[in-house]
């Protein structure tokens, strides 16, 4: 890989949040995380010069899509697609911009080395479509990975944490350091695998739940009495629909706690009533 890199003068840029992986034990052990990969389609988002790819190739994937911006790595993983004609796609342009649902068809997973730059940015995008894949196996620095698998009443729990695991099972599989990366970034990184729930944890609009937690999360050093003022409606009815307390914070609140909140806010929001309902079992 590095004589690859060299052939075809990449050098990592910090604009691009590049940080390569070619630690040929460390990149084999996040495709074999993948594993099944055989029948699947993978798709590889910021596949850089191909040090993933090649070990998710190696590993036995059937077909692999590559997403890469820069333009310096496309001859690199064209080099590596002749290595294995038929097997891997490659496709020029940014993740951010693309529909990864739209790249391969199911049965599909996303596995990647994500740009720390726009790593909860794509996460937040897939979860909308999350019951489209089979899983997701990403690389996210570590503190980013802490709140994903965060429970309440923790530092790291937020936004995020309830949002992935109202959605998606996420487990943090192992770490990797980063004298693993060429160059090193400042943050130890975790390999995290998101396996799509049949349906949410409990019922709610996501656009509403979105709202809510925004506003809780927003001001979480205070009473949710007073951080969901702003969502239009008494936040004192509110969350006595819910069965809150409305001395509560929202780092003690559970998933379905929130969704209840959602719930009332949005009946709320269309005219309903707002009347008081058990106090939810988390």
């Amino acid at each position: 890989m590095r004589e690859l890199i060299a052939r075809h003068g990449i050098a990592a840029r910090r604009r691009l949040g590049q940080n390569f992986l070619f630690d040929l034990n460390l990149t084999r052990r996040i495709a074999r995380a993948a594993a099944p990969l055989q029948d699947r389609h993978v798709i590889e988002i910021g596949a850089g010069p191909g040090g993933l790819t090649r070990a998710l190739l190696a590993e036995g994937a059937g077909h692999v899509v590559a997403v890469e911006r820069d333009p310096r790595c496309l001859g690199a993983l064209a080099e590596l697609a002749a290595v294995y004609p038929g097997r891997l796609e490659i496709v020029a342009g940014d993740a951010l911009a693309l529909d990864p649902v739209a790249l391969a068809p199911a049965p599909r997973k996303i596995v990647a080395n994500l740009p720390y730059n726009i790593a909860t940015a794509l996460l937040l995008a897939w979860l909308d479509q999350i019951t489209a894949f089979d899983a997701l196996i990403l690389m996210f620095q570590r503190e980013v990975a802490l709140r994903l698998v965060a429970a309440p009443h923790s530092k790291s729990y937020g936004r995020l944490s309830v949002l992935t695991q109202w959605l998606a099972e996420p487990r943090i599989l192992f770490d990797v350091p980063a004298s693993a990366f060429v160059p090193p970034p400042k943050v130890t990184s975790s390999v995290v695998a998101l396996v799509p729930r049949p349906a949410p944890l409990a019922p709610a609009a996501k656009p509403v739940l979105e709202r809510v937690l925004a506003a809780a999360f927003g001001q979480r050093r205070k009473m949710l009495r007073s951080s969901l003022a702003g969502l239009g409606v008494s936040s004192e009815a509110l969350l006595a629909s819910a069965g809150v307390a409305a001395t509560a914070r929202a780092e003690e609140l559970g998933i379905a706690e929130f969704c209840a909140l959602a719930r009332a806010a949005e009946l709320a929001n269309a005219g309903g009533t707002t009347a008081p309902r058990p106090r939810p079992r988390c």
